[in-house]
């Protein structure tokens, strides 16, 4: 870290975010414009944003170290920054979901500054320093105190990015997950009734008695499956909305994700690429029975998104505190502002291919709610060379 700020990168970078502003820009692009320029300005490993709601934060922006939290909902417990507009703070005494997240190994301190709208702190900002770097003086705490005022006057004008949750919001999310769970876990048993059944109706005579014997039990099979699905959905729903889990334990994740490739439709999964699946990774801790929902969801939508007949490539790895998988794909590409956008219920992208793939807008928003009720997080980005990336993080056993 330089012994002062680099004013000249400051003012750069000023001159460039207020151009962005002016021109009525807002929004995700800008916030993680400002977000990179406190980490060249202040010399840091990474720099990050995490927006507050009521009860929890989220990071939305980040580069440098801090760029694979992206995604991630932290905790608002720590109200240090309260206190003063500016905190240093050595990460081994930090409650913050970010520190377990910075790539490097020697990043150890972080320099915080909280970002206002009024009496309203509607996030942090944050530049991370390591072992080797000096103490950011005072002029370090008064640059980020100043770049912080900039994200303040994004959150004034409130185009474009997250939007907080009341405890209303959050209630009917809930109720939202229940009905956008419960719809595809029936999905696939009501269409193989429906199909056997068709199949009956009109070709009963040139099945056979050995045809017809096999799409009773296909039927019945189903039907069962239903019924139990059925009763656990219903159950899973308690008189506030909120929605219960299968038992979480520790589970092999490749083994799940093959297994969830297995049950995806036949055109999907000729498409998918097993890129790198490690036969030994550690054990991943969560809801196996949710990774075929995720998949096929995250699936879904790279197919709805990409050019027929193009590949979808699946990988998974690890590092010292999650396991992870990614889908790529080769289509048009998120926009950087809809990373964000793309988790909110009900909200879909212009383009796509509708006419095959319709939706309520509900599929990523189940992926995320999904995901966090098993302490991970989902987060989207554009692909270099073109194309969009679908990265879920899941803890360690």
């Amino acid at each position: 870290m330089p012994e002062r700020p680099d004013y000249t990168a400051l003012t750069r970078g000023q001159i460039a975010v207020l151009d962005r502003i002016n021109a009525g820009e807002a929004g995700l692009p800008v916030l993680q414009q400002i977000v990179r320029l406190a980490q060249e300005t202040l010399g840091g490993r990474g720099a990050g944003f995490a927006e507050y709601a009521a009860d929890h934060g989220r990071i939305v922006a980040a580069t440098g170290a801090c760029t694979p939290a992206i995604g991630r909902r932290v905790d608002r417990a720590d109200t240090r920054l309260r206190d003063g507009r500016t905190l240093l703070i050595p990460l081994g005494s930090l409650n913050d979901e970010f520190a377990k997240q910075v790539e490097g190994g020697d990043v150890k301190r972080m320099l915080g500054a909280r970002c206002e709208v009024g009496d309203t702190i509607v996030g942090s900002l944050h530049v991370y320093f390591g072992e080797s770097d000096d103490e950011p003086g005072p002029e370090h705490h008064a640059v980020l105190e100043l770049l912080a005022g900039y994200v303040g006057r994004l959150y004034a004008a409130r185009d474009g990015l997250p939007v907080h949750s009341s405890e209303q919001a959050r209630r009917q999310e809930n109720r939202d997950l229940w009905v956008a769970v419960t719809s595809h876990e029936l999905r696939t048993p009501v269409t193989v009734i429906k199909g056997y059944a068709d199949t009956l109706s009109n070709h009963w005579d040139t099945l056979g008695d050995i045809g017809r014997q096999e799409a009773v039990r296909i039927i019945n099979t189903r039907a069962g499956e239903l019924a139990r699905l059925v009763d656990r959905l219903l159950s899973a729903a308690s008189e506030d909305g909120d929605v219960g889990a299968s038992p979480a334990g520790p589970f092999d994740l490749p083994e799940a994700l093959r297994s969830a490739v297995e049950e995806l439709p036949a055109d999907l999964r000729r498409r998918i690429v097993l890129d790198n699946l490690p036969a030994e990774l550690p054990k991943a801790y969560g809801e196996r029975d949710s990774i075929a929902t995720i998949l096929t969801e995250l699936a879904t939508n790279a197919e709805k998104h990409s050019p027929p007949g193009s590949t979808v490539e699946l990988c998974a790895g690890a590092d010292e505190e999650t396991l992870r998988f990614r889908l790529s794909d080769r289509g048009a590409g998120i926009r950087p502002e809809h990373v964000e956008r793309a988790f909110e219920r009900y909200w879909q992208a212009e383009g796509g291919d509708r006419r095959h793939h319709p939706g309520a807008g509900l599929g990523l928003y189940l992926v995320r709610r999904l995901v966090e009720r098993q302490h991970g997080w989902v987060s989207l980005r554009p692909r270099e060379g073109g194309g969009t990336t679908a990265e879920v993080r899941l803890p360690r056993a």
